[in-house]
């Protein structure tokens, strides 16, 4: 665990927000898997799709569309499911099914592997402070099994703005009833997670679970390789309130 120069507050920790992808799951080999999965849908519901595309290519799609309009930006099924329309549409297949495919898809990026250290730390961090999660992506945490340890969780696609605009920061705290110098934000990405949450007022942990490098010009209030990690930091933040 490393923890850089901060010029963060010092106010005492009352509350941590979590981001989910590569956070608390890995979320590379759940895309796969979900993509994947849509795909032989597709080539049984809807045959002359995956007789022009691979998954590749309406991957490919799908990021060219989300350029067309800044919602896809913010709300990622809505994107998927446009996509999934406009060539259902294009190559004469029924438009409808995209309703079908996005549900199988949907089930299937819910389906993740936690890593180990996940489940015991939360279990001990909400034992004495206020939990959330605030995430760009769309999985349920009531599939997944932990919604139960999160007094807020706020999605970007339902909540109309997404990381790293402050006010989905800052919502997340006003659920809590915290203020952002009292919480400290967990995330992977550099950008949207870690100055994304120090520019909303919070304190920003980077989950460096991949063992990346740090850039310069980013300056995370600590840097931790898991969740067992962040508690003993946690802890350090304690100690020296007192």
């Amino acid at each position: 665990m490393n923890t850089p120069p901060s010029s963060a507050s010092r106010a005492a920790v009352k509350a941590v927000l979590f981001d989910l992808d590569d956070t608390l799951w890995a979320i590379e080999p759940v895309l796969v898997r979900a993509e994947g999965l849509l795909y032989e849908w597709l080539r049984r519901h809807a045959p002359k799709v995956t007789a022009r595309h691979s998954v590749a290519s309406l991957r490919e799609r799908r990021m060219a569309l989300m350029q067309t309009d800044p919602l896809y930006r913010i709300d990622l099924w809505k994107l998927r499911h446009a996509a999934l329309t406009e060539v259902l549409r294009e190559h004469g297949e029924d438009p409808a099914l995209a309703d079908e495919a996005m549900a199988l898809f949907s089930e299937a990026r819910s389906t993740v592997a936690l890593f180990d250290d996940v489940e015991p730390a939360l279990q001990r961090l909400k034992a004495r402070l206020a939990l959330g999660t605030v995430s760009n992506g769309f999985a349920d945490l009531e599939r997944i099994g932990l919604a139960s340890h999160f007094g807020v969780s706020i999605a970007a696609h339902r909540f109309g703005r997404a990381k790293p605009d402050a006010a989905i920061f800052h919502a997340a705290c006003d659920a809590l009833g915290v203020a952002p110098a009292e919480t400290v934000y967990v995330g992977d990405d550099l950008q949207l997670d870690i100055q994304g949450a120090q520019q909303a007022g919070l304190r920003a942990v980077w989950m460096n679970r991949f063992g990346r490098d740090l850039p310069a010009g980013i300056a995370p209030d600590a840097i931790c390789r898991d969740l067992h990690e962040l508690h003993a930091w946690l802890d350090a933040q304690a100690a020296s309130q007192a």
